[in-house]
């Protein structure tokens, strides 16, 4: 066939085997050459070098990792990707990990039932180098088969024994929400909570944060009252309000476990004509992104922060950094229009 009857096509990508032709080497030179192995002369590398950016080269990731016996890859493993929290964390992963040159391999889990059969058949081997863990306290066997990966992993809201994590005080952040209704003279103090084992998952920030609702009561001399719903969301916030505005007594203000709820309880407050502020003030924990457009004080945890810390730690244990140790992100109060001093106090 007459040369000027080819068609063009696309060219051919050099491979290693061509650079190594070049270079009058091995493919294993031309490997450990781009490597920065240090058993190869710096002639050698030198002539390897020049046949790599005469032929256009690129390492293959793939290849590389095979080479490496790193993939570039850091699982994450996380119950609700969905949910707000969940989200935020991982798009702070990613900041620090994609800096430091690692994909994102995401698992979402959905239920206990789908908890289970990942770690039956835990798909991370060979696929990751390290592990992230969002929010999961894990049974002791789930624990162990992570372990036995042998890779570096941290924790993200949740506490694992012998895992390095990054989280807040989630204790401290309901005690803070409860002292700033305190000190406006608030003594009728009713906390909605959440579902007490949401999924099934039995998250510990539930259980921390009604602790501290409990402590600061206790702290002030206060009668508690907890109204929990079933059901996690806006939804569940607005049953929740309901149900409490439904009783004898009216509480002069509402501590949210979490946003959600907070959000959920103010609409519900609105729809039954119940002043907040001037009835009933409320109060959230976490800042979500809808806190401010409903104007909702709130003690603010840094999410986003969470995950590139995580990830920050995680690319440290990944370049053979010595080992590091739990991270406590701290909380602030975010003083909005929800919350204000009751009104039998209004001279």
């Amino acid at each position: 066939m007459d040369e000027s009857q080819v068609r063009p096509g696309r060219a051919r990508q050099a491979s290693i085997v061509d650079v190594a032709a070049l270079a009058g080497v091995s493919p294993a030179t031309v490997s450990r050459s781009l490597r920065g192995h240090p058993n190869v002369s710096p002639q050698t590398r030198q002539r390897v070098l020049d046949a790599a950016r005469e032929l256009a080269y690129t390492i293959s990731p793939n290849a590389s990792g095979l080479a490496s016996g790193r993939t570039g890859a850091v699982g994450v493993v996380v119950p609700f990707v969905t949910r707000w929290f969940f989200a935020n964390v991982v798009a702070g992963l990613h900041d620090a990990l994609s800096v430091a040159g690692y994909d994102l391999l995401l698992y979402h889990l959905g239920d206990v039932a789908a908890r289970d059969r990942f770690f039956e058949r835990m798909p991370l081997a060979r696929r990751v180098d390290a592990v992230v863990s969002v929010a999961m306290p894990l049974p002791e066997e789930h624990t162990l088969a992570l372990r036995a990966l042998d890779m570096p992993m941290v924790t993200v809201g949740a506490h694992v024994p012998g895992v390095p994590g990054v989280g807040i005080d989630d204790e401290l952040a309901c005690r803070t929400a409860v002292h700033h209704l305190v000190h406006q003279g608030h003594e009728r103090i009713t906390m909605l909570a959440g579902p007490e084992d949401d999924g099934g998952f039995g998250f510990v920030s539930s259980h921390r944060r009604h602790a501290g609702y409990l402590a600061a009561m206790a702290a002030a001399g206060l009668e508690p009252c907890v109204h929990r719903v079933t059901e996690y969301g806006i939804d569940a916030g607005i049953a929740g309000a309901e149900a409490i505005l439904a009783g004898q007594r009216l509480p002069t203000a509402v501590v949210a476990e979490y946003d959600e709820l907070a959000i959920g309880g103010i609409r519900a407050m609105r729809r039954a004509s119940v002043a907040v502020p001037g009835q009933v003030s409320v109060i959230g924990v976490d800042d979500h992104e809808m806190a401010a457009v409903v104007d909702l004080t709130t003690v603010a945890q840094p999410v986003r922060e969470q995950g590139a810390a995580a990830g920050a730690m995680l690319a440290a244990m990944l370049d053979g950094g010595a080992r590091v140790q739990d991270l406590v992100l701290p909380t602030r109060l975010v003083v909005r229009g929800s919350t204000g001093v009751p009104r039998d106090h209004v001279r």
